[in-house]
């Protein structure tokens, strides 16, 4: 087959994933998990279940299919806002407040029972995304506290679990602004101490 019909037929796969994903998280998020099936993922995606099977086995693997899409772009926003700030201290406090603001943003599908599913059975997943987010941020602080800008009397692997312990917190934080105070007293926590 031609190199073109290839890229086309690939670009319509991925569209089609992704409008099974986002259709039967909007269903759970409407209906309740429990209540939906793959025939109203079909229809709201506007295809048949036998294609939809072609997809996916059953409903739980489509909203772990979801989650994972969710986790690896939270990741990927991360590592962009890193790589396009200059300086040190910079990179760390704008990784940070990203990470911050995607945990506020995200609290929504925390508190339901989709949530809860989706984390007691992505147990791995979550595990090496964490682990992925705690080096992206310890790695970022061993380089700011080199070049002076945080405190290095301690290790950048406890610092790490400071910061992600603290902004954690921002889950359950009904503002921006209140998610930004949240940031700045964290950030405070990381100055270098005065001699």
């Amino acid at each position: 087959m031609p190199k073109l019909w290839n890229e086309t037929i690939e670009a319509h796969r991925r569209d089609v994933r992704d409008a099974i994903l986002d259709s039967t998280a909007a269903l759970a998020a409407e209906n309740g998990l429990l209540s939906v099936t793959m025939s109203q993922i079909a229809e709201k995606v506007g295809i048949g279940r036998a294609t939809l099977y072609k997809y996916f086995r059953d409903v739980e693997a489509i909203l772990h299919a979801w989650h994972a899409r969710e986790i690896d772009g939270h990741l990927a926003q991360l590592a962009e806002v890193r790589d396009r700030t200059e300086g040190a201290r910079a990179r760390l406090e704008a990784v940070l407040e990203a990470y911050a603001l995607i945990t506020q943003g995200s609290h929504g599908h925390h508190d339901t029972d989709l949530g809860a599913f989706l984390h007691r059975d992505s147990g791995d997943y979550l595990a090496h995304a964490h682990q992925h987010l705690h080096h992206m941020v310890r790695d970022l602080l061993t380089e700011a506290a080199r070049a002076g800008e945080v405190r290095g009397d301690i290790p950048p692997a406890e610092l790490t679990g400071y910061c992600l312990s603290a902004l954690a917190a921002a889950r359950t934080l009904p503002s921006e602004a209140a998610v930004r105070r949240l940031i700045m007293v964290t950030l405070a926590g990381l100055r270098p101490p005065r001699n």
